[in-house]
């Protein structure tokens, strides 16, 4: 297919599907089109572009040329000069940006419900939550809008709207891929990630994304040199039965036991090892229970406080609140992380991924209005520890029978892990 026929039967796509919540903004017929033209002659000139013929959508918190940015609030949104590093390399490599998604305000929250563009709908599941913040991007590849979306990635907005939608998210080692041109939750956590499909998509992307040169980006990290990986068996950690929860539901231990056989089937005699999660689980409490969501307050909050009417409801205080950590705590839990970094430190030794749920179960809509905030911390059970301790994740779905969302694997590595994860999910996904 050619990038214009792509383009203009992803537009077409998105104006019979009609559901609101998805888009804040979807790009002119007529631009998006000549974007798409720009690809086919590029090809016709013998440019080896491996994005021709693929259709992207971006989070509303990262830069795209044309479009203004708004982070969920339409008050604060700008016009950016040029695309965030990420977006610049996808279109370098032949992608066509259709719009921008929908969001949790300013990337603060897991539901998809956050947001004066109204709530982001599951994909196939009415009355489920679509998961954020990254929800429209998930939602748009999941509903087959688009082949590629990028979201972020802070305490699981990469992970958890990939869970409830059925879809592959894949986050990669913090700073692999470049955050200049995206509007700040925490600087020194947020990650730019991939929805797609497939493993083997998401990963090409994220390839992509990684390799070009950033300037003026002073979290941007690349890969230690080291020795080849060893080929030999794939060892697999899983945590303890007594470290799991499912938040009540009674299925949840036997999907994620299901799940898991399919990955372990897929993988050719592979080593398995239990690990205590113990310690990861308690860190990653401290992400919004310790001083770490001071940094979201250093990166938009004096914005929000001085615009509440404008702000969610529910967004707005927890970064209001924030402004109020005292300084000694953040040391205190600088210092928790360390302590935590090296306790675990000897489990990436014995194995090459950890295989965890990627939620404990997907909520409805109804349970976040009720308890938006006691939801929203059950979802990052699984995933709010990742980017404190520098780790690289992949989610993908696994099974199912089509009357939910099915059972979703999050593969977890350490720093710079990337390709080792996806070699082992892509058996599967």
């Amino acid at each position: 297919m050619t990038a214009v026929a792509a383009a203009a039967d992803a537009l077409d796509r998105i104006g019979a599907d009609g559901r609101a919540g998805i888009w804040i903004e979807v790009g002119e017929r007529a631009e998006v089109l000549a974007a798409a033209a720009l690809v086919d002659r590029r090809v016709a000139a013998g440019e080896r572009l491996l994005l021709a013929g693929r259709t992207l959508a971006v989070k509303d918190n990262i830069d795209v040329a044309g479009f203004p940015t708004t982070a969920g609030c339409p008050a604060y949104a700008y016009r950016p000069d040029r695309s965030a590093a990420a977006v610049e390399a996808l279109v370098a490599a032949g992608a066509v940006v259709v719009g921008k998604t929908n969001l949790d305000q300013f990337a603060t929250g897991l539901v998809g419900t956050r947001s004066p563009y109204g709530v982001c709908p599951n994909a196939h599941w009415p009355g489920l939550i679509s998961g954020g913040s990254s929800s429209g991007s998930a939602v748009a590849v999941a509903s087959g809008l688009v082949d590629l979306a990028l979201g972020t990635d802070t305490a699981g907005s990469g992970r958890v709207p990939a869970a409830a939608n059925g879809i592959v998210g894949l986050k990669p080692t913090r700073g692999r891929l470049s955050t200049a041109g995206v509007v700040p939750a925490c600087r020194s956590l947020d990650c730019v990630s991939v929805f797609a499909m497939s493993v083997a998509e998401a990963r090409s992307a994220a390839d992509l994304a990684a390799a070009g040169p950033v300037v003026g980006d002073p979290w941007r990290r690349r890969a230690p040199a080291g020795p080849p990986s060893q080929p030999g068996p794939v060892r697999i950690g899983v945590p303890r039965d007594v470290d799991l929860t499912f938040d009540g539901d009674t299925q949840g231990a036997d999907r994620f036991a299901d799940a898991l056989g399919g990955l372990l089937s897929a993988l050719d005699a592979p080593a398995v090892a239990l690990v205590d999660l113990t310690p990861f689980l308690d860190l990653g409490r401290l992400l919004y229970e310790g001083s770490f969501v001071a940094e979201r307050y250093e990166a938009v909050g004096r914005f929000v406080a001085e615009h509440p009417a404008d702000v969610d409801p529910v967004v707005g205080p927890i970064i209001v609140a924030a402004g109020r950590q005292p300084g000694w705590a953040v040391f205190r839990d600088l210092t928790e992380r360390e302590r935590v970094v090296r306790a675990t430190a000897s489990v990436w030794d014995r194995i090459d991924a950890l295989v965890v749920p990627s939620v404990p179960r997907i909520p409805t809509v109804a349970e976040v209005e009720a308890d938006p905030i006691g939801v929203n911390a059950m979802l990052g059970t699984y995933t709010n520890f990742v980017n404190l301790l520098d780790l690289a994740a992949v989610t993908i779905p696994v099974g199912g029978d089509g009357s939910g969302p099915p059972p979703s694997l999050t593969l977890i590595g350490p720093a710079w892990s990337d390709a080792r994860l996806a070699e082992i999910a892509a058996t599967i996904a």
